[in-house]
């Protein structure tokens, strides 16, 4: 066992802190939300599961998965002292797709359901972004506060393209099987076994992770442009 010193851990001064804690609480109703979304979609499809298992809900607490949502994050924010949120995830939502209603197809219904989650972090993100504008009209508001506000709804906007990368297991994955023509499933199943390599790759190589960094920020930068040109 090697031990650790105290050197060796960040040093956390008191606007660190809350810094931290203002941007787990960010996260935290992040993952929140997205898996709300998925469970939502699949209960509105005719699927009882996620009802079932207390999933169509925004308490984060259902949505919380102790190592992806709670360690890591923590550990990622501690490490950074709050200038990053790590790698987490939240509590996949179990879905039946055999109990979607007949009206669409299953590979259809899946999809929906696993487009629910990016679209519901565009949303909030979407909000997020509107209060941010609303809260720059007000000089009391302080400057801290709107910062992280800021840095939140970005989160949301870059959760929500990370998780459309057409990869499994991310809901992209999903999303491109259920686009996909039949007679092209077949090379699908083959790329989506090396899913996790793909993802990996993203994660590591820094050129790649532009991919969902950059549109995120577009999207914000953009979505914040058309609401200070509204209330101005």
């Amino acid at each position: 066992i090697l031990p650790i010193s105290s050197a060796m851990l960040p040093q956390i001064n008191a606007a660190e802190l809350r810094t931290i804690v203002t941007m787990f609480i960010a996260l935290l109703l992040s993952i929140a939300v997205h898996e709300f979304g998925h469970a939502f979609v699949a209960d509105r499809l005719g699927d009882s599961l996620p009802r079932q298992q207390g999933r169509v809900s925004l308490n984060p607490l259902v949505h919380a998965d102790p190592l992806g949502t709670l360690v890591l994050p923590i550990l990622g924010l501690l490490w950074t002292a709050g200038n990053g949120v790590g790698f987490g995830w939240g509590k996949p939502v179990q879905v039946n797709p055999l109990a979607f209603t007949r009206r669409l197809r299953m590979r259809t219904g899946h999809m929906l359901v696993a487009l629910a989650g990016p679209a519901m972090n565009v949303l909030f993100g979407a909000v997020l972004t509107v209060l941010l504008v609303v809260l720059g009209t007000h000089t009391s508001v302080d400057r801290e506060f709107q910062y992280m506000v800021a840095r939140a709804a970005h989160l949301n906007f870059v959760l929500a393209f990370f998780n459309l990368i057409p990869t499994a297991p991310l809901d992209g994955g999903y999303v491109l099987k259920g686009l996909l023509p039949d007679r092209l499933q077949p090379a699908y199943e083959r790329y989506s076994r090396y899913g996790i390599f793909v993802l990996m790759a993203v994660m590591f190589i820094p050129q790649l992770q532009l991919f969902f960094v950059a549109p995120a920020m577009w999207v914000f930068t953009g979505w914040h442009s058309v609401w200070v040109a509204i209330l101005s």
